[in-house]
């Protein structure tokens, strides 16, 4: 019998009763309501009743206006086997909402515009063998509503919005495993599940795993950049701090999961730090804009960084990216120049001892009478470029000579203009550039037919940072600006694109890397204003 019939004859057996045991009453049958020994029959009302016999076995409740299932509110009928609920205002059901009946075998709410159901709604109604949540609208339901319905033989849920998404995971697995009886419940969304059935819907694995990325720790030191390097099995990060004139190397904590002070490379408007690994040996490259620039090695008997050389800067103003370059078996650093009256300069590593030159030094200059801000050193097609980028000029493009061992004039990325920082990274093989522009959007740009072509454009108003990382099979760009918050944005396999994923707060961010520790990731975000941050990236169950 359709659910509908079966308690508009519970509501006529029930007045029929009423009327034949009406002088049996010994009790004052609530306003609204008609009563009889065993059963209560509301129409209209605004609320439950409360004051009733505790032999009440059937409460029916309907056209009314209650709006909210409140936790106990039935207690005071212990012996309730019937309870119906139907064409009230019920928006909410609370936990343990029908505490106390452990009797109950039939529950009927239906007709209502539940909101809110929460998870532990139905619970200790273990003797219930009949319900229907019918024509609800409901478009999800927590998960494990039913975990303690052990007798449940039929339930009722057709007339309701369910969306076949991650939400109701845990509802379609559960149809196809229950013994209960249960009515056919169509998908009402999405659009490409509309009309299906839940029970029909395959679950594909990690469907419904999602990422966060929630902070960790709070770092109180404003930093320009944040180097991340192993040495002997643990995990540094050399923190450019121009506000403290230093640079700052902190060290992992594998016990305490953060990242805790080791050592204070003291400067003169510190503007770069950057690692460089050679044989068992760690070295700190440190650009500044006053006093020169300098490289310190790190000594295991005193336990610190020592000054190891000074640099030739004579044609370096203001030293603004370094990067690490390394071209068969040779190293090289190269100092982005960001004055129009100096040169980004490339320095190569040598080690003479009989000539007394070991260490870096001035090998070529690029780009003279430009102001650089940022460069990429990237490896396709057999082939070894340098990508300088300017605030005053298109990004220029230097290919790698193998017969002069020098970096030649290539060509330039045309249509980008003002752009800050250049980063480059690969996805499913192929070679995109990351260029974060201060005016103007923002610019992703993929290596195809030998040049770079433009393939996504990304809003941006004071950006400094747009920066690819990898976790596990998952692609990210942040988008840092001293503006807004930093938007992060997530690669999508099927349309081959970036979409919004989130924004996270950090205060005028310069740098993201990442940051693998005892099977945990994380993301060290500096900071030129505010704290730098460390934040934990994490896995989210959706059907949860």
């Amino acid at each position: 019998m359709p659910s509908a019939l079966r308690w508009l004859a519970v509501l006529f057996v029930s007045w029929c009763v009423c009327g034949e045991a009406a002088s049996k009453r010994n009790f004052k049958c609530p306003s609204g309501c008609s009563c009889s020994k065993e059963t209560i029959v509301c129409i209209g009302t605004s609320q439950i009743p409360r004051t009733v016999p505790n032999d009440i076995t059937s409460l029916s409740i309907v056209n009314g206006s209650i709006a909210e299932i409140a936790e106990g509110i039935f207690s005071l009928m212990p012996f309730l086997q019937l309870l119906l609920v139907n064409a009230n205002s019920l928006t909410t059901i609370k936990d343990d909402a029908f505490y106390g009946l452990s009797h109950l075998e039939y529950l009927f709410i239906e007709g209502n515009k539940i909101q809110t159901i929460t998870k532990n709604a139905l619970r200790g109604l273990r003797a219930l063998t009949y319900l229907s949540l019918a024509n609800n609208g409901m478009r999800f339901l927590p998960r494990d509503l039913f975990f303690d319905l052990d007798s449940l033989m039929e339930l009722d849920l057709r007339g309701n919005s369910f969306q076949c998404s991650c939400e109701n995971k845990w509802l379609m697995t559960w149809l196809k495993n229950t013994n209960a009886t249960v009515s056919d419940v169509l998908c009402a969304g999405p659009n490409d599940m509309k009309g299906k059935r839940l029970n029909d819907i395959p679950i594909p694995p990690g469907e419904c795993i999602s990422t966060d990325f929630v902070r960790h720790q709070s770092i109180p030191i404003q930093s320009l950049s944040g180097d991340i390097f192993s040495f002997k099995e643990d995990i540094f990060v050399a923190m450019a701090a121009p506000n403290s004139n230093s640079c700052v190397i902190m060290e992992w904590d594998h016990i305490e999961m953060n990242f805790r002070k080791f050592d204070n490379i003291t400067g003169k408007s510190v503007v770069g730090c950057k690692s460089v690994l050679i044989e068992n040996h760690v070295l700190i490259i440190v650009t500044q804009l006053f006093g020169g620039s300098h490289i310190y090695k790190f000594d295991e008997q005193q336990n610190k960084f020592i000054k190891f050389q000074t640099i030739e800067v004579f044609n370096i103003s203001k030293p603004n990216d370094m990067e690490v370059i390394q071209i068969d078996s040779d190293l090289y650093f190269l100092i982005v120049d960001s004055s129009k009256a100096g040169m980004s300069t490339l320095y190569k590593w040598r080690d003479q001892p009989d000539r007394n030159e070991t260490g870096f030094y001035s090998y070529q200059f690029l780009h003279e009478w430009f102001r650089d801000t940022d460069a990429e050193f990237v490896e396709v097609d057999g082939k070894s470029y340098l990508i300088l980028a300017s605030r005053s000029q298109p990004p220029v493009i230097y290919l790698w000579n193998k017969s002069t061992l020098k970096f030649i004039y290539h060509g330039e990325i045309p249509d980008v203009d003002d752009v800050v920082a250049v980063k480059a990274f690969r996805v499913e093989g192929e070679l995109y550039l990351a260029l974060a522009c201060y005016i103007g959007d923002s610019k992703v740009l993929k290596w195809a037919n030998k040049q770079f072509t433009e393939v996504l454009s990304l809003p941006s108003r004071g950006a400094m940072i747009l920066q690819p990382f990898t976790f596990a099979d998952r692609q990210y760009l942040a988008l840092g600006s001293d503006y807004s918050f930093t938007q992060i944005y997530l690669w999508d396999t099927e349309t081959k694109t970036f979409h919004k994923f989130k924004d996270i707060y950090v205060q005028s961010p310069r740098s993201f890397t990442v940051v693998t520790s005892d099977r945990r990731s994380f993301v060290f975000s500096s900071s030129l204003k505010g704290k730098s941050i460390v934040f934990e990236h994490i896995f989210v169950d959706l059907s949860l």
